[in-house]
């Protein structure tokens, strides 16, 4: 066999390490989280406690969970110097670079030698919700909320909202950030480890995570499937659309997936919130455009969606700004890629692949007064 019959293009089912963290069921259909299925986590447990579970490989007992969700709340309040820095980017600017930009900032001004331990994960993953929403608000000229929001959830929703969120909100938050908490070694978390193994900084690594999950690829697709919902009248319009689109080979977001092979299990999970949310708020046609899409693009192409889908629905029934929904995905997979960092550094090994080469073999040099 060839060297170049060898190559995995994008590492396609190529294992790159062991890992205790997550895995997708053999026949391509249930996740889990060290164990424990995600139906299970998402209708018995809180984003604190997978977290804590991910990071720290078993689930709290009763005074871990308490200083645990204690480390999440101070971890809320963010340096002055990190704000001055916040206040200085513009409203338009990308929120993931705004993310990007606000870990760093934190990084400087608290490096990783401050925390003992795995303590650092509880520091970021409850400041991000305010480096988020401290840019929203401030640089549209808008005072920033103050919540005493007990949940990482209803937080980020007050934060972002500017409002007290109503508990059906906060509960599929919950939830959301729960399904988006873990899955192996996507593009941003093999990031995370990649720039883990050369014994970078923890910040180093989130910030180069939410730079690969900022990638229309990998994230954003949530953002585009609304966007797209709301240009549609009514699910005849939808459904003559989605044809149109599928004539002109037109990429339809929210549909597939480059591990599950039936279906994506989060995906059910969260339509029972956007039933839920739909009815509270009187949008059930907003949903019902969505189900025409879905059934259509069963028929046509065979196609199942994803969660991406249906968190574009319920965020935007819960009155999140459609820029800001890529970013709330941040703060749920930045317990996963704590976790991975974690792990990595546990029996680390530099990532170091190799290319194939496929360039000329020799070409001979020519004097630049003679090319």
């Amino acid at each position: 066999m060839s060297e170049e019959s060898k190559v995995a293009i994008g590492l396609r089912g190529i294992k790159v390490a062991n890992s205790t963290i997550s895995t997708v069921h053999k026949d391509g259909t249930g996740l889990y989280y060290r164990g424990y299925t995600i139906e299970d986590l998402a209708e018995k447990s809180s984003f604190e406690e997978v977290a804590y579970m991910l990071i720290y490989g078993h689930l709290p007992n009763k005074d871990e969970y308490k200083n645990w969700v204690q480390k999440l709340k101070e971890g809320r309040k963010i340096p002055q110097d990190v704000k001055n820095v916040l206040a200085q980017l513009p409203k338009d600017a990308n929120p993931m670079a705004v993310l990007q930009v606000g870990v760093s900032a934190l990084g400087i001004m608290e490096p990783e030698e401050k925390f003992q331990g795995k303590e650092i994960s509880a520091r970021l993953i409850g400041a991000l919700p305010t480096i988020l929403g401290y840019w929203y608000h401030t640089s549209r000229g808008q005072p920033v909320p103050e919540s005493e929001e007990e949940t990482i959830a209803g937080y980020t929703l007050h934060m972002l909202t500017g409002k007290k969120p109503d508990p059906l909100e906060t509960q599929m938050l919950n939830v959301s950030l729960i399904l988006y908490a873990e899955h192996g070694f996507n593009a941003s978390t093999f990031t995370a480890r990649v720039v883990a193994s050369t014994l970078a900084d923890y910040y180093s690594s989130i910030t180069a995570a939410i730079g690969a999950l900022s990638g229309p690829l990998h994230g954003g697709a949530n953002e585009k499937a609304i966007r797209m919902l709301l240009t549609f009248n009514d699910p005849e319009d939808a459904k003559n659309k989605i044809m149109e689109m599928l004539a002109q080979k037109e990429k339809v977001m929210g549909f597939g997936h480059g591990v599950y092979k039936i279906a994506d299990p989060r995906h059910a999970i969260i339509m029972q919130w956007a039933e839920k949310l739909a009815q509270l708020k009187q949008r059930e046609d907003l949903l019902e455009l969505a189900k025409t899409v879905i059934t259509v693009m069963k028929e046509e192409k065979n196609l199942f969606p994803n969660v991406d889908f249906i968190t574009g629905v319920v965020y935007y029934l819960a009155g999140i700004d459609i820029p800001l929904y890529t970013p709330i995905f941040v703060i749920g997979r930045s317990s996963g890629w704590s976790a991975h960092i974690f792990e990595q550094r546990e029996d680390n090994k530099l990532i170091r692949p190799r290319a194939n080469y496929v360039g000329p073999e020799y070409q001979e040099y020519i004097p630049i007064d003679q090319r």
